[in-house]
């Protein structure tokens, strides 16, 4: 393999430097990525696009990061919307339990809920749900016509009339 000389990598470098920068500017939205800026496989994959937002709950005594959701989250949660619509479910039962427990995290980005966590999290104050649901969706661009989309295309519940709204 041939070497580079010295001037060609600093210019490598530079390059990457400043496109690491202006990914960065970009995922805070001070900047767009101009046209025609092609990233490689590793500045995708080591790209930091999962933002969060601390938002304070008082209901229950303090605050909670939210984070975006990663591609295999989001499917987590479409899958969850199938799966109730086949199991009969009807609708998106629980459906703000189950989004935070797709989002809470702790301070190094760990999911601090388990899908065995989301019965135990519907239980908890509606009004904290929504506080977190709410930013969750903001981050997510999980809009409620899309979650309206999600169950308008579940499977009806048995004896249930898809004439009856």
């Amino acid at each position: 393999m041939e070497k580079l000389p010295a001037e060609e990598i600093l210019d490598l470098q530079e390059m990457s430097r400043l496109t690491r920068a202006a990914v960065e500017r970009q995922a805070r939205g001070e900047e767009e990525i101009p046209v025609g800026l092609l990233l490689n496989r590793e500045q995708i994959l080591g790209a930091k696009d999962l933002r969060y937002e601390d938002v304070e709950v008082p209901e229950w005594g303090g605050s909670v990061r939210v984070c975006t959701l990663s591609g295999s989250g989001r499917d987590q949660f479409e899958a969850y919307c199938v799966a109730a619509g086949r199991n009969g479910a009807g609708g998106l039962d629980n459906v703000r339990a189950t989004v935070v427990s797709l989002v809470v995290v702790d301070e190094k980005g760990e999911r601090l809920f388990s899908k065995r966590d989301v019965e135990a999290l519907g239980r908890k104050s509606a009004s904290a749900l929504d506080r977190v649901f709410e930013v969750a969706q903001r981050l997510n661009r999980l809009s409620d016509k899309d979650i309206e989309e999600l169950e308008e295309n579940l499977p009806k519940a048995p004896g249930e009339d898809s004439s009856s709204d």
